[in-house]
């Protein structure tokens, strides 16, 4: 029997001078309650995961794919117009900027048909011809189904972000795109508002 996980919360999508590119979820509800997740993709293209959890990692695990899993302390915060992460070797002191255009727009619809996964394969070519290597539709790992439902869009403005300690250059485009399943963050810098739902049998996300 299909079985469906849910993650509400949001995504911020960073990108740096050094190359080192971080997808993060801050989930304000989840199967393992509220938590913080970090992806990791380093200039040499090595995928880290960083989880709270084991049972977290694991999960991630098995609908993403990394070169790399490791459990680490994670918090973040989002207050305003500032975001911060503390995950590990991974730092982020970020400034929010304005709503873009697409976050408007998102907006406009309404969140149950904005998050349903009939809606989200029927707009996904759309999202992937407005923004590059995007998708809110398709096949993850294990051949579960996930879905992306954006219901709000901000710039990130500026950002400092370390690595290992270490500064890892200004904020700059995701580019290349992430390389953690079949579709990327929006290639500048972003925090989306999100539900993401991921279907599969009871069995395939463990």
């Amino acid at each position: 029997m299909d079985q469906r996980w849910i993650f509400d919360g949001r995504i911020a999508g960073i990108g740096t001078g050094s190359g080192l590119r971080a997808v993060v979820g801050l989930w304000q509800q989840s199967p393992f309650g509220p938590c913080t997740d970090a992806m990791v993709q380093l200039p040499s293209g090595h995928r880290i995961l960083l989880a709270p959890t084991a049972e977290v990692g694991a999960f991630i695990s098995a609908v993403y794919n990394f070169d790399e899993s490791r459990v680490v302390h994670l918090a973040s915060s989002h207050e305003a117009d500032q975001l911060t992460v503390d995950a590990g070797p991974l730092q982020i002191h970020a400034r929010l900027g304005a709503r873009t255009g697409l976050g408007a727009a998102a907006r406009l619809i309404p969140r149950p048909l904005a998050v349903h996964p009939r809606w989200l394969r029927a707009v996904s070519p759309l999202a992937a011809r407005i923004l590059p290597g995007v998708r809110t539709a398709g096949t993850a790992k294990g051949g579960r189904q996930e879905y992306y439902g954006v219901t709000d869009l901000r710039r990130i403005d500026s950002a400092s972000v370390s690595w290992d300690g270490h500064d890892v250059g200004q904020l700059c485009a995701i580019r290349p795109a992430v390389g953690f399943g079949f579709s990327s963050v929006p290639p500048e810098p972003s925090l989306a508002r999100v539900q993401t739902t991921i279907k599969g049998s009871a069995g395939s996300a463990r």
